[in-house]
């Protein structure tokens, strides 16, 4: 049996003695296949090539998780740490000894969780390794969860990961797209992991929300409002996405832009 993950996206499968016939992550319409087809990998194969973890601090008690060479969507894993265990947010599709060994340094893992099924990596593989730890899926998207484990736990609504660390489920990207609230983060002003949820604009000056981002498939004003409702409330002036970061002012700017969304799908903006 083996552990198969999809080219593309780097998301693991279930055990099984070939590779599935097609990763549903990547064929539905929110995500995409390259022209060469669907094609898979393992953790070996990866290893071979020389892919590597590497841990980096991005702010006291934050670290960046990720892969050289980029490996599938490419998304940047954190690593929360607290008095009360670390939080793995979006881990990579890939993990060696050696990158498990620096994590083991910082505190180890005592659960993990993604904002969405495009970003869950090895999410079972880290747990596995870090002593069967629990991984967290919004129930309203268990359907996309591609390698069932007894590990993963299943939540909706709100939920405290370890104290001081509390998930909530915004909608949007999709159903149970969620954000990662650290009040202590960035000096105690308080950080907002955000996955896709949320992403940063290319001007580092704005976000954006959408049902897909490569493929620009808008979300209704309905859904942006719920993210609004579920983000504005909370205190934070830093956001990390999966691939970016507004590292001052993040609270106006989210709300700025996403208000903005809301004018245009409404076509209260002169053309």
């Amino acid at each position: 049996m083996t552990i198969f993950s999809c080219s593309t996206c780097a998301i693991e499968h279930a055990d099984s003695p070939s590779p599935p016939e097609s990763c549903a992550i990547c064929s539905d319409e929110r995500q995409f296949l390259p022209k060469s087809g669907q094609s898979w990998t393992t953790r070996d194969e990866l290893e071979s090539h020389g892919y590597h973890l590497v841990v980096a601090e991005l702010e006291p008690d934050l670290y960046s998780v990720t892969t050289e060479p980029e490996l599938g969507i490419g998304q940047r894993g954190l690593l929360v740490r607290t008095p009360h265990g670390n939080v793995l947010f979006e881990p990579p599709g890939f993990i060696d000894e050696a990158g498990a060994r620096r994590i083991q340094e910082l505190g180890g893992i005592a659960a993990i969780a993604s904002s969405h099924p495009h970003l869950t990596g090895s999410s079972i593989q880290y747990s596995h390794r870090f002593g069967r730890v629990p991984v967290y899926v919004a129930r309203t998207d268990r359907e996309w969860i591609r390698r069932p484990d007894e590990v993963i736990r299943l939540w909706e609504g709100e939920i405290e990961l370890l104290p001081g660390l509390v998930m909530y489920q915004c909608g949007g990207h999709f159903a149970g797209s969620s954000v990662l609230h650290w009040p202590a983060g960035h000096a105690g002003k308080g950080v907002l992991l955000t996955g896709d949820t949320i992403a940063v604009g290319a001007d580092r000056q704005s976000a954006n929300s959408m049902r897909s981002y490569v493929n620009n498939i808008p979300l209704p004003e309905r859904a942006i409002q719920r993210i609004l409702d579920t983000v504005l409330p909370l205190g934070f002036d830093r956001l990390y996405s999966g691939f970016g970061e507004l590292p001052a002012d993040a609270h106006a700017i989210v709300e700025r832009s996403l208000r903005r969304y809301v004018s245009w799908v409404r076509g209260d903006q002169p053309e």
